[in-house]
């Protein structure tokens, strides 16, 4: 018996052995941050029922939050090439976190729009120094592990964030919100800079900048890439609909209260913090198992959870349909992140790692919109069935995807 547990507490640090410490660090840095994530899950209510917006102006503001997404993780990218990843750190959380704080004295609809546009420009900065900082720090071997501890403090910190949120929303109203993911925005600032010194990062510099190629080649130019790309956006505006138009689905059609739904979308991160990581194990031990494979099946996933959407008469069908989106998620995500990342090539890392995130800025900048407007014309259900529709394409998109790179491998190899 003591045999057997000794077996399986071994198999389990087997899992977290082996990824470096400032991969350890970067993640916490992360938990923090999202801890504090507690804005952007209820935003479209706290537009709706907070502000009193319109399902039109509320896809507006969606758009300029989406807009500002785009910016912001582009310019990411740029600065993180130039000055490295430290600073570009450092300065978003911090400016992000203030501009939460002032956020919630903005009322009229251009003061939102203009306000949500420069602090998700702000707060997405971070995007590309974040993952180019553990592209830095991890090898080919660890790089998946590393990838995924990030996503699961990332997770982490979602499960508490919005059922936390609800909880304050309902004790002291949404202005609570925003103090709370400014702060956590400041504190998880100031722990990377008490943690990872800029000393260390210039040592990692040294230590791969032998490994740059000579032949830089810029990711808008790789034709493979930007269909997987476009693959990625497309996934990306189906799936963020749960995260606002959903909530909406939750509240006005099965009548739950914020702090249930806060509890639902909690769920999901909860899942995949005790989940992910034994899955991205297990997945990679499998040899024989390919990856493309893996990130069909998650979409298939998450064209079952919208289904369930669409038939949904009470509130179990609701929670299974995110748990099923939740295995979408955890197969597809820390799957597709490494695929960006080998496919990174010295310094155009940060634009290659950039583009990866744009795809879903994009996703926001379209899809909080597209949602908003496709409910106010054509109501919820409808909605749905597009949105499958739509990962229908995505599947057919990855497959052209998955034979363009066995081509391209095939070439290399003549």
């Amino acid at each position: 018996m003591l045999k057997k547990k000794a077996q399986t507490r071994s198999s389990f640090l087997d899992i977290y052995r082996g990824i470096p410490k400032e991969v350890w660090i970067l993640s916490i840095v992360s938990l923090i941050n999202r801890i504090g994530a507690m804005v952007i899950p209820f935003l479209s209510i706290y537009l709706s029922d907070g502000k009193g917006f319109s399902l039109n102006e509320i896809g507006w503001i969606m758009t300029a939050f989406g807009v500002g997404s785009v910016v912001g993780t582009w310019l990411g990218g740029k600065l993180t090439d130039r000055i490295g990843f430290y600073p570009v750190i450092v300065f978003s959380l911090l400016s992000s976190g203030i501009g939460l704080i002032v956020l919630k004295e903005l009322d009229t609809f251009v003061q939102m729009a203009l306000g949500f546009f420069f602090v998700i420009l702000l707060a997405d900065l971070l995007r590309p120094p974040l993952f180019v900082a553990v592209n830095n720090y991890c090898t080919e071997e660890n790089r998946t592990k590393s990838i995924t501890l990030v996503r699961l403090a990332i997770n982490l910190g979602f499960a508490f964030g919005p059922a936390t949120g609800g909880m304050l929303i309902a004790s002291f109203g949404y202005a609570s919100l925003f103090w709370v993911d400014g702060l956590s925005c400041i504190l998880a600032m100031l722990f990377f800079v008490l943690t990872l010194k800029k000393t260390a990062v210039k040592v990692a510099k040294e230590e791969t900048a032998e490994e740059k190629s000579p032949a830089l080649k810029s990711p808008y130019k790789d034709k493979s890439y930007l269909l997987f790309v476009l693959s990625l956006t497309l996934f990306g505006l189906v799936f963020i609909q749960y995260f606002s138009t959903v909530p909406l689905f939750y509240k006005e059609v099965h009548e739950l209260s914020e702090a249930t739904i806060g509890l639902i979308i909690s769920s999901n991160g909860f899942v995949i913090f005790i989940l992910e990581m034994p899955l991205m194990h297990w997945i990679e031990k499998q040899k024989k198992v390919s990856k493309m494979n893996v990130m069909m099946i998650a979409v298939v996933c998450v064209i079952v959870s919208y289904i369930l959407l669409i038939f949904s008469m009470n509130v179990t069908f609701l929670i299974i349909g995110m748990m099923i989106l939740t295995i979408g998620e955890m197969l597809l995500f820390p799957l597709s992140n490494t695929e960006a990342m080998q496919r990174s090539i010295g310094k155009n890392q940060g634009d290659y790692i950039a583009l990866y995130s744009i795809s879903f800025s994009i996703a926001h900048l379209v899809g909080h919109n597209l949602g908003m407007q496709s409910v106010d014309f054509v109501g919820f259900d409808m909605t749905w069935v597009g949105m499958s529709i739509g990962l229908i394409v995505t599947l057919l998109l990855l497959q052209v995807y998955k034979k363009s790179v066995k081509k391209e491998k095939q070439l290399s190899v003549d």
